[in-house]
């Protein structure tokens, strides 16, 4: 196994075993992913509030590093929309967009987040993204989809809007003044939407962002559509970044924080959920996650010196790089030479290319962003995931984008918590004929028996659900019409119990014995039966059984016995 040498450089690995097809599958998977980035890169710099060079730049030496550090062969890293918009609603608070204040402080998160993400990586914490659940997620990126269109209505439909904090307050400023639409900006956008549209039906492997931010460029220069009204980019500087330290104080740190935090929360799900996916279906390499964090954190700590916005990882570019055929992370590095081919060459060009392109490659990347689809799916599955998705989505659009995503970890922490505190618990009947137990309310054939409750407790048992299991185990006794005089407890599912489940048990045990009831356990593991011998509650070895079916046996054998040891007395005296 690849851990030892190279665990932190996977590069080398790729390198030893890199075999000569794959240079030509990595060439068109960098080149298609690169001729994709070139265009986005601009437009979420814009969404992030910082000139549209600093997209490129981001495109840069972050995917070098990333691309020597990283264990998914497939993911693209990059400026994204979500991750630019929580930057542009983090910093424009604290000073104006596009200002040096702002460039400086935008540079400056990105070098904390990823501080925090290789500190999370090198501790292997990386697990704690999986407390943020799935409608959770869709909900905040649901509602961040809305954000980022009402943000780019201006320059696509040429309005003079005043930007808000507030979602509805943005919402309601675009009603007001949805009758001085310029016509010439709205043509430029939505034929810019059309063409990407058919080069994409057309064909997956067509960039036609890249084109219609070409075609529409020298339609704006030969054509002076400034002179028509419509907004154009300027002056972009031409050359690679200048190698700079970031500004990094305690009263810097201070005001980002919170900033910090949601960018590297979202980062890391949207991040890691998108290896996952892509390591599930080509099962061609292993992730692992915390190598991961590594790199995407190693990627912005060496992308902040070079002037870069905070990057993460792409859904739409990882697609495209994995349905190109990019087998390993040489992709990237292509995607990156053709990014300092345009920093070095094209930037130029970009003087006249008209910010209503920029604004309709944002919106087409953000239109499958609401997830509609898990709304309806949660309907029919799952009520309780649908709220939980729909207070997300509302909170976002209501308290706003930081608030949104750390509202998200909030309730999917409480989620975890309250689940964990009630879980499925179970009184179990034997199925007929069978040495199986299950359900009755769900196996008609399932039978209870006489003078058992056999109770099934599906979690841990800890100081959170403690009292509901005596609760839950008490209601089915006193709701039961059989004369109970055993408790079978199942512990097949319980994989640990703290001090406050032994001392429980150990009161129940009394509890029990007053309503002359004895308690037997059935199924415990290991770890769980050292537990209970150290805390005295294995004392009597015949209490505790390997299955159920053991169990119900011992039990009704022994009560034969006691049966005919009662018997017996009277009919020695009758004879």
């Amino acid at each position: 196994m690849r851990k030892s040498r190279t665990r932190y450089l996977p590069f080398v690995d790729t390198i030893r075993t890199y075999q000569r097809p794959h240079l030509k599958n990595d060439l068109l998977a960098g080149l298609t992913v690169g001729t994709i980035l070139i265009p986005q890169g601009l437009a979420y710099a814009s969404l992030a509030g910082v000139p549209p060079i600093y997209g490129l730049y981001a495109g840069l030496v972050p995917l070098i590093i990333y691309a020597l550090y990283a264990s998914s062969t497939k993911l693209s890293v990059g400026p994204v929309a979500v991750s630019a918009l929580l930057v542009y609603s983090g910093v424009s608070k604290l000073a104006t967009p596009g200002s040096e204040q702002y460039i400086s402080l935008v540079i400056t998160l990105g070098l904390l987040v990823g501080i925090v993400q290789i500190i999370i990586g090198i501790c292997r914490f990386g697990f704690l993204a999986n407390f943020l659940s799935h409608p959770v997620i869709s909900g905040f990126t649901s509602a961040a989809a809305i954000i980022i269109v009402l943000s780019q209505l201006k320059d696509a439909l040429g309005l003079e809007l005043e930007q808000y904090e507030s979602t509805l307050a943005n919402f309601w400023g675009f009603l007001k003044n949805i009758g001085d639409i310029h016509l010439p900006t709205l043509a430029i956008t939505v034929l810019s939407i059309g063409l990407v549209l058919t080069a994409k039906k057309i064909s997956t492997k067509i960039p036609g962002a890249l084109i219609a931010l070409v075609l529409a460029t020298a339609v704006s220069y030969f054509f002076n559509l400034e002179s028509y009204g419509i907004e154009i980019i300027r002056e972009v500087p031409a050359g690679l970044p200048t190698p700079s330290i970031p500004r990094l104080d305690w009263e810097t740190v201070k005001i980002l924080m919170t900033t910090v935090l949601a960018v590297t929360i979202i980062g890391i799900v949207e991040s890691i959920g998108i290896a996952k996916a892509l390591e599930s279906k080509h099962k061609d390499h292993n992730l692992d996650p915390d190598q991961e964090l590594l790199a995407l954190g190693l990627a912005k700590v060496g992308g902040a010196f070079f002037q870069a916005i905070p990057t993460s990882g792409s859904f739409s570019r990882s697609a495209i790089n994995s349905n190109t055929g990019g087998k390993t992370t040489v992709s990237s590095l292509v995607s990156a030479l053709l990014v300092l081919v345009a920093l070095l060459f094209l930037t130029t060009t970009f003087y006249h290319l008209p910010k209503a392109v920029l604004a309709a490659i944002i919106l087409l990347a953000v239109l499958s962003l609401f997830d509609y689809k898990e709304a309806l799916y949660l309907w029919k599955t799952n009520k309780r995931d649908l709220a939980l998705m729909l207070a997300t989505f509302i909170l976002t659009i209501i308290l706003g984008i930081e608030a949104g995503v750390m509202s998200g970890v909030a309730l999917s922490i409480m989620l975890v918590l309250y689940k964990s505190s009630r879980p499925y618990v179970v009184e179990l009947g034997q199925v007929e004929g069978t040495e199986y137990f299950k359900d009755p309310k769900r196996f008609a054939s399932a039978k209870l028996i006489k003078q058992i409750t056999i109770f099934r407790f599906d979690h841990q048992l800890y100081f959170g659900n403690a009292a509901f299991f005596k609760e839950q185990l008490y209601n089915i006794l006193e709701g039961s019409e059989r004369e109970i005089e055993y408790v079978l407890l199942d512990a097949s599912h319980i994989n640990d119990i703290d001090s406050t489940g032994m001392h429980m048990l150990k009161d129940l045990v009394k509890d029990l014995e007053l309503r002359s009831i004895e308690l037997h356990i059935s199924g415990a593991s290991g770890p769980v039966r050292d537990r209970l011998y150290v805390s005295g509650l294995l004392n009597e070895i015949d209490k505790h059984h390997v299955s159920l079916t053991d169990a119900v046996l011992w039990i009704q054998k022994n009560e034969l016995q006691h049966s005919d040891n009662s018997i017996n007395p009277l009919q020695t005296n009758i004879s």
